[in-house]
């Protein structure tokens, strides 16, 4: 979890449309299962691209992480996390790896029951 998330009880108040500023569509399409690392330009100036966007940068600088704990380590809808990494992917703040479309359905859900089973032990 991270500092000061679990401080007040009322939660979060910003409404997620208040955090992407009332965009629902990402940039580029990520998949819910994508490994996000923050780059060297991303360690750099994440500080001052807005609360939400450092927070990102922080959690994906200590390990890789999917956008669905991602996700779930900020406690916003996965569309605004969606939104958010985009943004980021596109400003050179986030590398985003991505299985390709030659991968199997099966493999897919491999990899979507461990990040499942990650997000549960959360």
């Amino acid at each position: 979890m991270l500092p000061g998330a679990g401080d007040d009880p009322r939660g979060e108040l910003v409404r997620p449309y208040a955090v992407t500023r009332g965009r629902t569509e990402p940039t580029r399409d990520i998949a819910i299962e994508a490994i996000l690392v923050t780059t060297a330009r991303g360690a750099q100036e994440a500080p001052y691209a807005g609360r939400h966007k450092q927070l990102i940068a922080q959690l994906c600088s200590h390990s890789p992480l999917s956008l669905a704990e991602i996700s779930s380590h900020l406690r916003v809808p996965i569309g605004v996390a969606r939104v958010l990494v985009a943004d980021m992917a596109s400003e050179g703040l986030l590398a985003v790896y991505q299985q390709s479309d030659d991968e199997s359905q099966g493999e897919r859900i491999e990899m979507l029951e461990r990040i499942l089973g990650a997000l549960q032990r959360l």
